[in-house]
């Protein structure tokens, strides 16, 4: 009989990003994306540090392979630093929702990766679901505004820009997550990743100046909880579960389920945000999902 680890591992995923990017776009928007970076990666240290105390009886990864620590930690720096510096840097630009819908682009983007670093094959099925994810895309940001004979985007270009480098990161960070973790522990995995990503953003905030704001935050009770709740489901339950996900079944199909947080995140945001949504932009989103559907039949 077989099981389905992986594909529920990655279904999960999705539901933990969807509650943590809901979560971090209040925090982003009270304390910045360095403070929301530095804070929630210390804490899902901590809980994983904990976590691996009980499970595996080390508070640290230290029976990780030269090859886990190089090529996780290579993954941690692209997809904690590159990724999430600027999908959280896109949040208060462009909502969370709006983020999601560009982190459809993540599948393709790692599969023309695969392609190149790994040899992986690409099929004119999986070309034709490239297409359908950019068309959603430019469906859902694009609009006509009223008496004009042109279409503009709706949504500032900064914003874009960030969200597309976030996926970019992400696929980076995925592959490279396969190419290191092997069969090591999923949230050992993690856990290097993490460490990678919080030295890295020490680095930064130390010469940008910023550790005042840091250390301020934590007065900021609504930010923290938010902070808090995102740690939890996000790099802490969310990227550990990704990591079980592509371990257990093919990075493509990870991937793709993966990818419906941009569905998923539609209801919370008209019944928490009150954010108003257009017909296009729900076909948009479920146009991009079903791109990266047929990406990986």
């Amino acid at each position: 009989m077989t099981n389905y680890y992986g594909e529920y591992a990655a279904l999960l995923t999705a539901f933990f990003w969807t509650i943590t990017a809901m979560a971090f776009e209040v925090a982003t928007k009270r304390v910045g994306t360095y403070s929301v970076n530095m804070i929630r990666l210390t804490f899902a240290f901590i809980m994983l540090a904990t976590l691996s105390y009980f499970r595996r009886g080390m508070i640290l990864p230290m029976d990780a392979s030269t090859h886990a620590w190089i090529w996780l930690s290579a993954s941690g720096v692209i997809g904690f630093i590159l990724g999430d510096l600027f999908l959280f840097a896109s949040y208060p630009i462009i909502s969370s929702r709006t983020a999601m819908l560009f982190m459809t682009l993540a599948p393709p983007l790692a599969a023309i990766f695969g392609f190149f670093v790994l040899g992986e094959v690409m099929t004119l099925l999986s070309i034709l679901g490239m297409v359908l994810v950019v068309s959603g895309i430019a469906i859902a940001i694009w609009s006509k505004p009223e008496g004009s004979k042109k279409r503009s985007l709706n949504i500032p270009m900064k914003g874009a820009i960030f969200a597309s480098l976030g996926a970019l990161g992400q696929a980076g960070g995925l592959v490279l997550s396969k190419y290191g973790m092997r069969d090591y522990d999923p949230f050992a995995a993690t856990q290097i990743r993490i460490i990678a990503g919080m030295i890295g953003f020490m680095v930064i905030i130390s010469l940008l100046k910023k550790w005042e704001n840091v250390i301020a935050t934590f007065s900021n009770t609504k930010a923290i909880s938010r902070i808090g709740i995102g740690s939890f489901f996000g790099p802490f339950l969310g990227v550990s579960f990704s990591l079980i996900a592509v371990q257990n079944t093919s990075a493509g199909i990870a991937s793709t389920l993966m990818a419906i947080v941009p569905v998923l995140i539609i209801v919370p945001s008209v019944m928490i945000f009150k954010q108003k949504i257009t017909p296009r932009e729900i076909f948009g989103a479920i146009l991009s999902v079903v791109g990266v559907i047929l990406f990986f039949v």
